[in-house]
């Protein structure tokens, strides 16, 4: 409605516009909103006052020549301009009750649409490195990401969802240095373990593995593994103590049995974050190597590319890209000094893939602490010739977890953190997507656990859930007394309390809620029609039988509670949570 309503407005500035009557470059944005006063119509629009500046008169005339060259529209029982130069429009009384049967017509499908046209986006999320299970903060991020990639997908859009396995570098080489020291610990040798390692449980059963299955073949003496190793903090530099330990790793092992240390490692965590997601309704249509760039020869053609078009300079050994010419702070390091590429370089080829793999928008959902990576990114698409605005970076704050009012301390480096499986085997699955995105990404967010234990209304999900079940469970009680639910009977014009009307305007919202949480990246925005929805429902529910002896208003209530259960099923789907029948 809130759509049909700013084509008709877009149509009277048209014939105003034709008739002479406003300035052909005349084209301020139409917003048109709900009114929260129902005294006020059920729409209203700003028009007038956004665009009595560039019309050049004052806002109420504008209004209310807006008013009288409105198309006319059988939804449309009368316009009224208010105030200053507010436009109110109010529905012909039982529109809203037709949206009933376009639900249950509709079904799964009422509130999508083709707007995105088919366009092919690609949703890179979560991405953390497999250095460890994913915790709790991860756990946001997979919500976000997988609920943002339903939403465009149920506006029209080809998604692909993928998941960027950082499988190269320094943190990957810390993590096999990790679990070959807990090795070397379970085959005797006395280890004086690194302050930068990994020291999770999950590293000492992995370094159980690798002695079950290799026994001794993989022991060195620990005189040979720390000697010439600088000295670890708080006397020394932690950083080259971890550097010379992974030197001397891979020289005692060999890089054929350190590969083997690394791989197993990398493979075991993988597939832990790989079932934690599954488990969490989160599935990957690619699962995209980071080390593929290099064995393709990906990253020394990004920078080959980069060297071509004048973009980067020599300077004390390494290479770097001019990344200020295109709005960065600071140039970027491509190839360092010793001959190794940077992970920015990395960056580079893997967006360079993305683009060519021929996606029409990338969005990449990232964690809060990523936000100075976003001009670097831009900056290099940009001198390569990619327009910027397709990369679209959407940033995910930490998620803090609360239990009996006090903060859960967590350190991913030590290991002392809250899995995403131990959330999800605590609260259930449901609860933490439905908490993770009830608030905007980008804002921080406390998640109570008390709370999203309860089996209350307290319980945001809980009270959803709820509404959903207790429809099913009066479409049973019609069957246990043989009442049969003919919706194609039901006098939906009957329909006329304040809280059907109430659930009658949700339901016709939906679309436009759906569509606006898509196209501005806020699934926020759906959970919040949900609440309504669920509230108004409830609120129904308590104050009016449904089970009434006349036939008419009965299938009528039947079939807005039925209509209900179905938006509140493909709103919940949308989000990766369960619509129960029994609670």
């Amino acid at each position: 409605m809130k759509a049909q309503i700013e084509q008709s407005i877009g149509e009277a500035i048209a014939e105003l516009q034709k008739r002479g009557q406003l300035p052909e470059d005349f084209a301020p944005k139409i917003l048109v909103t709900p009114s929260r006063d129902k005294h006020q119509g059920d729409f209203a629009s700003n028009i007038a006052l956004v665009g009595a500046k560039p019309a050049r008169r004052a806002p109420r005339e504008l209004a209310e020549q807006v008013v009288a060259a409105l198309p006319e529209a059988e939804w449309l029982e009368r316009v009224e301009v208010a105030g200053p130069g507010f436009i109110n429009f109010f529905l012909r009384s039982g529109y809203n009750q037709s949206v009933v049967r376009q639900v249950l017509e509709q079904g799964r499908d009422y509130g999508r649409s083709p707007a995105g046209d088919g366009r092919r986006v690609q949703v890179e999320f979560v991405s953390a490195n497999p250095t460890g299970p994913l915790h709790v903060g991860h756990g946001r991020g997979a919500a976000y990401g997988a609920t943002l990639a339903n939403l465009l997908e149920a506006t029209g859009h080809q998604v692909q969802r993928e998941y960027y396995v950082n499988d190269a570098g320094r943190q990957m080489d810390i993590l096999a240095l990790s679990v070959w020291l807990r090795y070397l610990d379970l085959a005797g040798e006395t280890i004086d373990f690194p302050s930068n390692g990994y020291q999770g449980d999950y590293v000492w059963d992995i370094a159980a593995t690798l002695h079950r299955e290799h026994g001794d073949d993989y022991r060195h003496p620990a005189a040979a593994v720390f000697s010439g190793v600088h000295a670890d903090a708080p006397e020394g530099d932690k950083e080259r103590h971890v550097d010379d330990l992974i030197a001397n790793a891979r020289r005692l092992l060999g890089e054929e049995k350190y590969r083997q240390v690394f791989d197993l490692a990398l493979d075991t965590l993988v597939d832990v974050i790989r079932r934690d997601l599954e488990q969490f309704g989160v599935v990957y249509d690619e699962w995209f190597s980071e080390r593929t760039l290099t064995d393709q020869g990906l990253v020394d053609q990004a920078i080959e590319r980069l060297r071509e078009q004048g973009h980067v300079y020599e300077q004390e050994g390494a290479l770097w890209f001019r990344s200020t010419d295109f709005g960065d702070e600071k140039d970027r390091v491509l190839r360092r000094d010793n001959g190794q590429t940077t992970y920015f370089a990395s960056d580079i080829a893997y967006h360079i893939n993305k683009f060519d793999r021929g996606f029409d928008q990338v969005i990449n959902v990232w964690g809060a602490d990523h936000h100075g990576y976003i001009a670097r990114v831009k900056a290099a698409l940009t001198a390569l010739g990619y327009p910027a605005d397709r990369l679209e970076i959407l940033l995910v704050q930490f998620a803090n977890l609360y239990e009996n009012g006090e903060m859960v301390p967590m350190s991913t480096r030590s290991g002392e953190f809250v899995t995403l499986r131990e959330l999800r085997e605590d609260v259930g699955k449901d609860a933490a997507r439905f908490f993770y995105v009830m608030r905007k990404a980008e804002q921080h967010m406390d998640f109570d656990l008390d709370l999203a234990r309860q089996e209350s209304s307290d319980n945001p999900v809980y009270y959803v859930q709820y509404a959903h079940a207790r429809v099913c469970s009066v479409e049973r009680q019609c069957a246990e007394q043989g009442i049969d639910i003919d919706t194609g009977q039901a006098a939906l014009e009957r329909l006329d309390s304040s809280h059907e009307q109430a659930v009658l305007k949700l339901l016709a919202l939906y679309p436009e809620r759906l569509a606006a949480a898509a196209g501005r990246r806020e699934p926020h925005l759906l959970v919040n029609t949900l609440r309504e929805l669920a509230h108004a429902f409830h609120s129904w529910y308590n104050a009016h039988k449904f089970l009434v002896e006349d036939d008419g208003l009965r299938n009528a209530r039947l079939a807005l509670a039925l209509a209900t259960r179905q938006v509140l099923r493909n709103g919940l789907e949308l989000l990766g949570v369960s619509a129960p029948e029994r609670m």
